[in-house]
């Protein structure tokens, strides 16, 4: 529901005059009073404290970006419940703001923190905040906020995405210390990257959210309905399935490079790609995120957009859900990777924008396993040996094999619906899979439903999947393969392997990455051996831009890792 900007001051007037359940006749009243109490409150407070500010002046300031993607922001602003990428990614680089960011190098750089210290020999690791940045309804963002932040994302009911980087903490609130309002203070045993978490993780603020039960933030209209954040962007309007738009945050601190250039930044869900490449080429989107390969000749020859092609941290892979009873035995998803052509998947689907992958560490990774090139070449002759070895036998003369009660080795494969990319890998198994007699029947689903299917732990109500991950830089599978994440959100595949377990323990502690390695080779190779996933490959990310918007830099870290930056000049920019 839009409220127009100018009106919301007044409507919170308005609403004091008369009371929240006083049914009173302005229509844009009534529409903030549909709201749920919580929205109805933050959102003049927002747009009184914003008013405060004059907006910057120069020939770069002005216009509206209009930014292109599949899907909706799974859990929106609400940095506590969701692991989709985009939703992250808004988080992170506009709405909300995490305590660090990496640079080109990928080293740590300062956010919301100033800086920090860790030493390992005492278990402490102290940051000390900013004093400049506010919450976009005007509260000062402290250390307070810090430790809400983490109590909540540690607290099993709230249902985080990434219990596994709270391990090395010592638990609960004795593990954090606010010291005074810009330091905060955390007992942590020494493990590897121990500021990668905080890099991901955007602080939530404590004044809006602490009264708020831990198991009821995934549905807390915070995250969808109306955010507060303090990053450069202050949220606007959310329209389900439709849209995501954010203005500028004209009291963002200079130090952090002050007000964005861009007005106003609209995010569109158009679930289908054909459609975008549409919308970017005829100038209704100025930024279409991850196309088909196959657009991307179209793109090039266009005058009015370029292609931007970068490292990434995905990968695409069928997960395999090890609860069904076909799909137990390893030496069933094994041969299940075997009986497929990866490389003429890669041929099919990507144009050359990507490799072959065996498992999870990209190649650009220093813990990429490069010896695993060979370990898992299209073989359908052994997987037909490793079929008949598990009891799945030909029996019948359609050749779909059976096991020694009868039941058939059929297997839906899911995938999300208007992502060709991934319709195209579920048919193409079907077709090569049956060639081991092995029934694959790829099903199109709703983004939404499918990544519920996928994430929920009760309910896990699918076979195979086709989907992308996207790592962290800190790379670490702790919550996709460990035992103990089988019930929680990442726990895709339900694989239980004590090996595992081991060695996903040990890389949570190895400092030394020359140390590290040969146990991160091991790892690897076991995941050859378990099969939970048929990787398929590491896909080039790529990006369709208009030429009309300016500034634009995506790499590994994100593609709105530059957003604050992006502009249009005056002669281009949109018409209100």
């Amino acid at each position: 529901m839009r409220l127009p900007s100018s009106r919301i001051k007044a409507l919170a007037l308005a609403i004091l005059g008369c009371g929240f359940l006083v049914a009173c006749g302005d229509p844009d009243q009534r529409a903030l009073r549909d709201m749920p109490v919580f929205c109805q409150e933050v959102l003049p407070a927002v747009e009184a404290h914003m008013e405060r500010f004059d907006q910057p002046t120069g020939e770069r300031y002005g216009g509206t970006a209009v930014v292109g993607g599949l899907g909706e922001l799974t859990g929106g602003m609400n940095s506590l419940v969701t692991p989709e990428h985009m939703a992250r990614q808004h988080q992170e680089f506009m709405n909300l703001m995490t305590l660090v960011q990496v640079d080109g190098e990928l080293d740590y750089r300062p956010r919301l923190a100033r800086d920090w210290e860790f030493d390992p020999e005492v278990g402490e690791l102290t940051f000390h905040l900013r004093d400049d940045v506010f919450w976009h309804d005007g509260r000062p963002t402290t250390a307070h906020d810090v430790a809400f932040t983490y109590l909540r994302a540690a607290d099993p009911s709230t249902g985080f995405f990434s219990m596994s980087s709270w391990e090395p903490y010592v638990g609960g609130a004795d593990a954090v210390e606010v010291l005074d309002d810009h330091t905060v203070r955390f007992q942590v045993e020494p493990h590897a990257e121990p500021l990668e978490i905080w890099r991901l993780l955007a602080i939530m603020p404590r004044h809006l959210l602490e009264d708020v039960p831990p198991a009821e933030l995934r549905e807390h209209p915070y995250g969808t309905r109306c955010p507060v954040g303090n990053g450069p962007f202050v949220f606007q309007e959310h329209r389900p399935d439709a849209s995501w738009s954010f203005v500028r945050n004209p009291a963002f601190p200079d130090e952090l490079g002050g007000p964005p250039y861009l007005e106003r930044y609209v995010y569109r869900i158009i679930p289908e790609q054909g459609t975008l490449l549409t919308e970017l080429l005829t100038g209704s989107v100025d930024v279409y995120l991850a196309p088909n390969p196959d657009a991307s000749s179209r793109i090039q020859e266009h005058d009015g957009a370029r292609l931007l092609d970068f490292d990434f941290r995905e990968y695409v892979a069928v997960v395999w859900n090890s609860r069904r009873p076909e799909l137990q035995d390893p030496r069933v998803r094994r041969a299940l990777t075997l009986g497929v052509n990866r490389q003429e998947i890669i041929d099919a689907t990507l144009a050359g924008f990507g490799d072959v992958a065996n498992a999870g560490v990209p190649p650009f990774h220093w813990a990429h396993h490069a010896g695993l090139a060979d370990s898992l070449r299209h073989d359908p002759d052994e997987a037909r040996r490793l079929l008949d070895e598990a009891g799945w036998m030909v029996r019948g003369a359609d050749g779909i094999r059976e096991d020694p009660e009868g039941r058939p080795l059929e297997i839906t494969v899911s995938y999300n619906m208007g992502n060709q990319q991934r319709q195209d890998i579920a048919q193409i198994m079907q077709s090569q899979l049956a060639q081991i007699g092995v029934g694959v029947q790829p099903d199109g689903v709703e983004w939404g439903t499918f990544v519920g299917e996928m994430t929920s732990p009760d309910r896990r109500n699918f076979d195979g999947a086709v989907l992308s991950i996207i790592t962290a830089l800190h790379v670490s599978d702790y919550d996709q393969f460990h035992s103990t994440s089988v019930d929680q959100p990442m726990g895709l595949s339900g694989v239980v392997d004590e090996e595992l377990d081991q060695l996903l323990d040990t890389l949570q502690v190895v400092v030394d990455r020359e140390e590290a390695i040969p146990l991160w080779h091991r790892y690897q190779e076991r995941v050859v051996a378990l099969q939970p996933y048929t990787y398929f490959f590491f896909p080039r990310r790529l990006a369709g831009v208009s030429e009309r918007l300016q500034g634009v830099e995506m790499d590994v870290r994100g593609d709105l890792m530059s957003v604050a930056d992006w502009w249009i000049p005056a002669q281009e920019r949109r018409r209100p």
